[in-house]
């Protein structure tokens, strides 16, 4: 930001702190105004004809930009992807355990990423992979949507969803 001495323009438009038009005037007698309110001049506008510079306090600027960008930090929310992993062997209660799991994963507003693991001859029965993707595509489908489809990546297969907005 472009402040006090550092302004090269000849002449600038002038603003006070209350946000209210002084005029156009040379830059050093604007200079003169904002030291004797105890202020500095800032340009705000460079590309204008003629720039705007808006005379205010610096430090109490900079201090402010600070503040909102870190409340806007702390507003922000994260979005993490986690992992779920399947085989193609398993058993009726660790499918429902791990989809209750996609399901808390999701219900906190984070993506997930489901994978089966093929290990051994395992990659022969890839069409069974495909059959439990689907079927947790069809089991979670009122509060997640694909967001990309199954793909079979080496000796895994995987999938991503995200919950629906």
């Amino acid at each position: 930001m472009v402040k006090n001495e550092e302004i090269r323009a000849p002449e600038v438009r002038v603003v006070d702190s209350n946000g209210k038009q002084i005029g156009i005037m040379p830059t050093d007698e604007a200079l003169e105004l904002a030291y004797s309110k105890k202020l500095d001049l800032i340009l705000v506008a460079p590309n204008a004809k003629p720039p705007v510079a808006k005379m205010m306090d610096y430090g109490k600027y900079k201090y402010e930009l600070a503040k909102r960008e870190k409340k806007a930090k702390k507003n922000q929310k994260i979005i993490e992807v986690k992992q779920m992993k399947f085989r193609i062997k398993i058993d009726e209660h660790d499918y429902q355990t791990k989809v209750k799991h996609i399901k808390r994963f999701l219900e906190s507003g984070n993506k997930v990423r489901v994978v089966i693991m093929f290990r051994g001859r395992e990659l022969a029965f890839a069409d069974k992979g495909e059959e439990i993707l689907k079927r947790v595509i069809n089991d979670l489908q009122d509060i997640a949507s694909v967001e990309k489809p199954p793909k079979l990546e080496g000796r895994d297969m995987w999938m991503m969803l995200k919950p629906k907005s």
